[in-house]
């Protein structure tokens, strides 16, 4: 199953919907399974994700969160490329990148 570690390893993103694309696929989700090693205290699972280019960050971050902390979600983000993601839950924060791709043209 498709999946990326965070740097701490405290958490795993496993895509359901890989490839994650951006705009969202008409035909499926981009659904992500967060599972966190440890869960200290319930919370909402706060995502703040912000596009990058190598080491520089491109345009406006952007803040998502999955209501009742780590847990199945869709999280759909404006454009295609890198994203570098902190995630943060019940006291805990961990990062990682996901790679957001366009969606291919229909074909016909």
């Amino acid at each position: 199953m498709p999946h990326t570690i965070g740097r701490a390893g405290d958490i795993v993103a496993i895509l359901f919907g890989d490839p994650l694309t951006s705009p969202p696929s008409l035909d499926r989700n981009n659904k992500i399974l967060w599972v966190a090693r440890r869960i200290d205290a319930a919370s909402d699972l706060h995502i703040s994700a912000q596009r990058m280019d190598g080491t520089a960050a491109v345009g406006d971050p952007v803040e998502q969160s999955v209501q009742g902390g780590p847990g199945p979600s869709t999280i759909d983000l404006p454009a295609a490329g890198c994203w570098r993601l902190t995630l943060t839950w019940g006291g805990r924060t961990d990062r990682l990148d996901l790679e957001y791709i366009q969606p291919a043209a229909p074909s016909g």
